[in-house]
């Protein structure tokens, strides 16, 4: 921090000591710096009109609403809490964003998609942001002592928002991993990267998801994200109540709540329905419903997994 600026360290330790993520601090010194450089002055010396006229030129030039946000956001911490003027931050326009419905892929369309994926690593990954719904830098931190196979739970540690939770770890999946475990051998990180020191950066299954969606030939836009959507639209299709799935996802704002749809608490681990809701909701459980049917598409990866090392599984590599 030597090389930093007084006002640019200030910064940095206003959003330290109040425990914002790396990604978020690396976030708002960007913006703060992109919005300084654009009129060449110092962002101290800049006021409200300067912040308007900034957010004209990000417009004119097609920058995305949420990007347009994340700026905003940025500027309001500075003035908010850097620069202690408190009367600015609200006056800093927030866009409204369009509302979109998220891709969502039909059964047969994860499994084609997952077939297409290659590399062992890279598809047990994929397979396993599906089967429990998990984001791309949630996948890539996991450890292999994450997978708790005796209570059929993955733990998720500081996941988006720093939040630790549980997620559902069907049988299907449980066998995917324990497979993968077999062929791969990770020791710490259950998906590490090339020097077996760090774990996977999230950029190369964003890349793995590029790849086969031209492979699968699947006319949708899929990435790791598309499969967290598809995971909790097949659970809400099987008539999983929408609280657990919140739970599962880790947002309590997910999707809409449905107005009389009863909750179907035993479609999860026991030890998920500790966690997630009051026990005295649960009603007797339905044959295949909830999380075992979120993984039900995954049979056909499952059924090949045997014969892994030879002709031509889908988990060769």
């Amino acid at each position: 921090m030597a090389d930093l600026t007084p006002l640019r360290r200030r910064m940095i330790e206003d959003m330290t000591i109040r425990n914002l993520s790396p990604a978020t601090q690396q976030s708002y010194v960007h913006a703060v710096a992109k919005f300084s450089r654009f009129f060449g002055r110092s962002p101290d010396r800049l006021d409200l009109e300067d912040v308007r006229a900034f957010q004209v030129h990000l417009v004119a030039g097609g920058v995305s609403w949420p990007a347009l946000n994340q700026i905003g956001c940025a500027l309001r911490f500075f003035y908010g809490v850097t620069l202690g003027q408190a009367e600015l931050p609200e006056r800093i326009a927030h866009a409204r964003e369009p509302q979109k419905l998220p891709v969502v892929l039909s059964g047969d369309e994860v499994v084609c998609f997952l077939e297409a994926v290659s590399g062992l690593k890279h598809r047990a990954a994929l397979t396993t942001a599906y089967a429990a719904g998990l984001r791309a830098s949630e996948v890539a931190s996991l450890k292999v002592a994450d997978i708790d196979s005796s209570r059929m739970v993955i733990r998720v540690e500081q996941g988006k928002g720093r939040k630790d939770r549980y997620v559902m770890l069907s049988a299907q999946l449980l066998g995917i991993l324990r497979t993968y475990w077999r062929l791969a051998r990770p020791t710490y990180w259950l998906f590490p990267s090339r020097d077996g020191q760090h774990p996977l950066h999230p950029t190369a299954l964003h890349g793995a998801c590029r790849s086969a969606r031209v492979a699968s030939g699947l006319g949708k836009r899929v990435t790791v994200h598309t499969l967290r959507h598809s995971f909790a639209t097949h659970l809400l299709e099987t008539g999983t109540d929408i609280r657990i799935i919140q739970a599962l996802l880790g947002t309590a704002t997910y999707c809409p709540r449905t107005p009389g749809r009863r909750a179907d608490l035993l479609s999860v681990p026991s030890a998920l329905r500790r966690a997630c809701a009051d026990q005295a909701t649960a009603r007797a459980p339905r044959r295949r419903t909830g999380g075992y049917l979120a993984a039900r598409q995954l049979t056909r990866l499952h059924s090949a997994v045997d014969d892994a090392r030879g002709r031509g599984s889908i988990y060769a590599q």
